[in-house]
């Protein structure tokens, strides 16, 4: 539904920062001293402290070797950030590419990026933003404000294959719409046009007022890039064919960043080399590469023998051991869910009775204990209990045979057989081994008579296809990392318009989430979204499970890497040494 923009925004500014306090930015951090989660901050006007890189840093001083290795769990879905949704090829494109907004280092706070400040109208139906001095794309373009509307046009302006929901998933989420809607399930765009103004700042104008718009703008989706390299190398797709393929999106990326693209071995590593012309605090590493490592264990043992400096998604029984042998490990705040999506669209899922009893049959302590890190605890909605809006009242469905073979015979469905799809190859941050939490939840689905044929998918290229791509699909196990502190990037993400994840259409709902987006009040957004938390959970479109807790292992010698709950870690500040 749209809003009206006659309806008001009011946003008070905040003072100016003194650019002699100092602020963390991105210089180094020790792994002890990661800050924890905050709340995001939707300041209208916030001003740059961030280093101007200073010499650079050679990556030989002190004993320091050049080269930092990550292991990440799976392929890149893209170079190109537009088309992806996946943690994995986000970790190589935020080293890459910036947005106009970032966070605070460890936390979930907005904090400048290549926009050194942003002020909004009163009605909250325009941005404007001052842009930093001097930045150029690593090809030498100059960043500016024309560079700005260019990407914001090139978003709005896709068509055909580029705007499916799973490529476009994050334009899809939060603009809600292109300039040409090939789908009719789209709307009106939240994008109303940008203006490049005569003093090099940048206005963008939105159609009606979205209180998470500069929150959004932190999404790896939203960062810069040089569009003109885009379209040189067939990025937009406008033959028809897929964009995520084009050379540009697995060969030329161009961005802003503090790393450079250099090579892509599928299926091996992604290697990155310092942008030494990058406008902030240049890499201590000369090179940076993300080494593809699906298996957990293999992950783990590669740490161990100095195959790698670092990984993610570190098994929970492996924590004890590699601490154990003076491996330094992290916990990143949880800040995610993991959840049993039901496809509403494959009978006879489509009767709640049928869901109800799919959530009683699920014991969400069992499986806490058996698949998921210690400390995670059980989620009764589709939201982490630190996102405004969380309800401790909502209706909730405790665990309880009995209760579940029941409504499958009220619902005339006693021994149903229902698909179960779940991804191999790939570990999440809501999901450390998802075989082993298939498992989990297909025997207590079977002690209640229901009864799952697995559909086990490669998680690239295949399996997001499958589940938000496709009607052809039951049960499936899929989650969120929020990517910034707001309910919509929740819920809104997941339920604000019809989707094939899903298969449901309830325009009172979305309508609702539509509304809710408009909201700035703080005490009227949480009892909005509380009210929302409730309506779904009545719904019940899937089973939230819970919110894990998620670790990083790095060698003794490495410095500077601060986990973020929202990921978003840049490389620039890390250093490895021999020690």
């Amino acid at each position: 539904m749209s809003q009206s923009q006659s309806q008001s925004q009011s946003q008070s500014a905040v003072p100016e920062q003194d650019p002699s306090s100092a602020r963390p930015t991105r210089r180094a951090f020790t792994l002890a001293s990661v800050a924890t989660a905050g709340l995001a901050t939707l300041s209208a006007c916030a001003e740059s402290q961030r280093d101007d890189g200073g010499s650079g840093g050679s990556g030989d001083d002190g004993g320091g070797r050049d080269t930092f290795v990550f292991g990440g769990s799976a392929d890149p879905d893209s170079l190109d950030p537009v088309f992806a949704s996946d943690g994995e090829t986000f970790r190589v494109t935020r080293q890459i590419f910036e947005g106009l907004v970032s966070t605070e280092p460890g936390t979930t706070e907005l904090a400048p990026s290549l926009a050194s400040k942003w002020e909004a109208s009163d009605d909250g139906l325009s941005y404007t933003f001052t842009l930093q001095d001097g930045v150029t794309f690593s090809n030498g373009v100059p960043f500016d404000a024309a560079a700005v509307v260019a990407n914001f046009e090139r978003w709005y302006d896709l068509r055909g294959l580029a705007q499916g929901e799973d490529l476009a998933y994050y334009y899809r989420s939060i603009f809600r719409g292109f300039r040409t809607n090939d789908d009719p399930a789209l709307g009106e765009s939240l994008y109303a046009g940008s203006t490049a103004n005569p003093d090099g700042t940048v206005t963008v104008n939105l159609t009606r007022p979205f209180a998470g718009f500069l929150a959004s703008l932190t999404l790896p989706a939203f960062a810069m890039q040089e569009t003109g390299a885009v379209e040189a190398g067939g990025g937009n797709g406008a033959d028809g064919s897929d964009p995520r393929q084009s050379a540009y999106a697995t060969s030329g990326p161009v961005g802003t960043g503090p790393f450079t693209f250099s090579a892509w071995e599928r299926g091996q590593q992604v290697t990155l080399k310092r942008n030494d012309d990058y406008w902030g605090e240049k890499a201590k590493v000369a090179t940076a590469v993300v080494r593809v490592i699906g298996d957990g264990t293999a992950r783990r043992q590669a740490l161990q023998n100095g195959d790698i400096d670092g990984y993610d998604l570190v098994a929970p029984a492996d924590v004890e051991t590699l601490e154990s042998s003076d491996f330094q490990i992290q916990n990143r705040p949880a800040f995610n869910i993991l959840y049993l999506g039901i496809n509403q669209a494959y009978a006879p899922l489509g009767d709640l009775k049928v869901r109800q009893a799919i959530a009683h049959a699920i014991d969400k302590e069992a499986l806490i204990g058996n698949a998921l890190p210690e400390g995670t605890k059980p989620a009764t909605q589709f939201m982490p209990d630190n996102v405004i809006g969380w309800n401790e009242d909502v209706t909730t469905y405790e665990y309880d045979v009995d209760k579940a073979k029941q409504l499958l015979s009220e619902a005339g469905q006693s021994g149903i057989d229902v698909p179960f799809n779940y991804p191999t190859g790939v570990s999440r941050p809501y999901m450390p081994n998802p075989e082993t939490i298939y498992n989990a939840i297909n025997q207590q689905l079977s002690a209640a008579g229901i009864t799952t044929t697995p559909v086990a998918e490669q998680w690239t290229p295949n399996y997001l296809g499958t589940v938000q791509g496709t009607t052809q699909h039951g049960l499936h196990l899929l989650g969120w990392t929020g990517d910034y502190n707001d309910p919509d990037n929740f819920i809104g993400v997941f339920f604000g318009a019809a989707t094939n994840e899903w298969g449901f259409n309830d325009p009172g709902l979305f309508e609702a989430l539509a509304d809710a987006r408009t909201v700035t009040s703080e005490s009227e957004q949480e009892s909005t979204y509380q009210d929302i938390n409730e309506q779904i959970m009545t719904l019940l479109p899937g089973i939230p499970i819970a919110s894990p807790v998620p670790s990083l292992a790095f060698a003794p010698g490495v410095e500077g890497y601060t986990a973020s709950p929202v990921q978003d870690e840049v490389w620039n500040t890390v250093s490895v040494s021999d020690s």
